[in-house]
């Protein structure tokens, strides 16, 4: 979804709701995550003394594969996230969002911010034991007797 800010940017007290879906089929592409339901972006921008201030909630399901056992799993997100967005900037920072043409492309920035949120370490559950070196038993399952011998 593609935003134009001129009246944003130009009007004090403007405000923008966002409430809108990023299908499935625009998805597709990222080969690190599978997305098991489109991403839902609920928020708002709004100008407030001059500063323009997003601020969105980004929640979705995912498809895992433990790092552990190897199982299959899903699992629910929810992130808040806020940014300012300025029109140009004097110096590269990570603080702000700089939209010089004035159109923000908030599918690009939610996906971006959702991908840098998830952990890096992917977990079936917290104490998940994995598999077994030798048998290759899943140790949340069953125990094998490979370690006692």
């Amino acid at each position: 979804m593609k935003i134009q800010l001129k009246q944003l940017f130009d009007i004090v007290g403007e405000r923008k709701e966002i409430n809108y879906k990023i299908p499935l089929d625009e998805l597709d592409g990222f080969k690190a995550v599978s997305f098991k339901t489109p991403v839902s972006i609920n928020g708002e921008i709004e100008n407030r003394a001059g500063i323009v201030t997003l601020k969105i909630n980004v929640s979705f399901v995912l498809n895992h594969v433990c790092d552990r056992c190897l199982k299959n799993f899903e699992r629910e997100y929810d992130y808040d996230f806020e940014h300012t967005i300025v029109r140009s900037s004097q110096k590269e920072d990570d603080e702000h969002i700089v939209c010089e043409n004035m159109v923000l492309d908030l599918n690009e920035l939610a996906i971006s911010d959702l991908l840098l949120q998830l952990p890096s370490k992917i977990l079936c559950k917290e104490d998940c034991k994995g598999l077994c070196f030798v048998c290759g038993q899943n140790l949340n399952e069953a125990s094998c007797e490979c370690s006692k011998s």
